[in-house]
């Protein structure tokens, strides 16, 4: 039996979920163990198999996104000084169907979450915890409430919580890049000819994106095999500044335009692929089941895939067991390509080779590889769940 689904986070991947199970008919409840929605999160890039995969779960969203994001149209590649290197048409719109898209992630977010009765969405839920029998999910949060439900997913990111209680694996796995971030109100001179920017430093590179409204996402990776965070906000901003001291003072200055506080600072990390992401009625969804590098910009979009398997799944299966069974079984294969096709791409940022880069990329070559990648097709599906209710 399956009426009651309880969701832990409500990022673009929990929200994303709740309404595909929502349009299902199922009674979806959705917990976020932040006090309140406010503006956070990095620029992201929505590539076309996440596109296809948010239309589906929600009709006419990828237009509100273009809407309030940036549709890029072209690129370019720059050194520290800011010497043109190359610069890129994008023809993701021809050949895929979909563009590239360059979003907040907080706007991603409010858009999904403007999809929700606000009644479902539960904040200050920090959950510790749960435990399950043959009938049903308790799930624990730090408030000391509790809540029952007959199917509990994880979508609570790369510290998950639901994860730890099923797996217990601890600390996840630092890649060797450190990262500073932040998006901020600016109109970076660059956006006049183009909408995405990658500038290349010494084992250090910067993206600047035009996320829409007149924001822009700007961040720095570099390569640090063992890193150490900054003692205070005001710390971090003056060790970026320091790191940047030889680039082009444009893109210094977005830096410095930066209210410290509002400057994340942390290490890359992932996990190992797990055999499997579910047990007895609890399972695993998005960087709470797959959390890789973000080089290729797979995260939110293999999360999106996860939600359109998922919902399939349910309609097509006849028990609980099977669905999650078949759900976890289409998306190991295909998630634990791209987090090792994420991991070698985060290194060769910095001209760095691993020990799997030459047999990971020699399995296709890149067009083949980003065929694969884009093309991918949400299942089809009655859009009725019946066999379980």
């Amino acid at each position: 039996m399956v009426k009651k689904v309880a969701i832990i986070g409500a990022g673009p991947g929990g929200l994303a979920a709740a309404i595909a199970l929502s349009n299902l008919g199922l009674d979806v409840q959705v917990y976020e163990q932040a006090q309140e929605f406010r503006p956070a999160g990095t620029g992201l890039g929505l590539t076309p198999n996440g596109l296809t995969c948010l239309e589906a779960i929600a009709p006419g969203i990828v237009a509100a996104l273009t809407s309030s994001g940036c549709q890029v149209h072209h690129t370019v590649f720059k050194s520290m000084p800011g010497e043109t290197i190359r610069t890129n048409a994008s023809m993701m719109l021809a050949q895929y169907g979909q563009p590239l898209l360059t979003v907040w992630w907080w706007r991603l977010q409010q858009t999904l979450a403007s999809r929700l009765p606000s009644n479902i969405i539960h904040l200050n839920h920090r959950c510790i915890g749960f435990e399950q029998n043959e009938s049903s999910v308790k799930v624990k949060f730090d408030n000391e409430k509790t809540i029952n439900a007959d199917l509990l997913i994880g979508a609570d990111g790369l510290h998950s919580a639901v994860r730890q209680t099923l797996f217990a694996e601890g600390q996840p796995n630092y890649v060797g890049s450190m990262c500073w971030r932040a998006v901020i109100e600016y109109d970076h001179e660059l956006f006049n000819s183009y909408d995405l920017a990658f500038i290349k430093g010494q084992q250090q590179f910067m993206f600047l994106l035009n996320v829409g409204g007149g924001y822009t996402s700007w961040v720095t990776r570099k390569f640090m095999p063992d890193y150490s965070l900054s003692r205070s906000a005001v710390e971090a901003k003056a060790r970026i500044l320091h790191e940047l001291t030889d680039w082009d003072a444009s893109f210094r200055a977005i830096v410095e335009a930066t209210p410290a506080e509002q400057i994340w600072e942390g290490p890359i990390c992932d996990r190992p692929p797990l055999t499997h992401w579910s047990q007895g009625r609890v399972t695993l969804l998005g960087d709470a089941a797959h959390p890789m590098a973000p080089a290729m910009a797979q995260g939110a979009n293999s999360t999106f895939e996860d939600v359109c398997e998922l919902q399939a799944c349910l309609c097509n299966a006849t028990s609980l067991t099977e669905a999650l069974v078949s759900y976890e079984q289409r998306r190991r294969d295909r998630t634990s390509i791209i987090q090792a096709r994420s991991a070698v791409g985060e290194m060769r940022y910095y001209d760095i080779e691993t020990p799997g880069q030459k047999q990971e990329l020699s399995q296709s070559n890149n067009e083949d590889f980003q065929d694969w990648l884009y093309k991918y097709q949400p299942p089809v599906h009655s859009g009725k769940l019946t066999a379980m209710l």
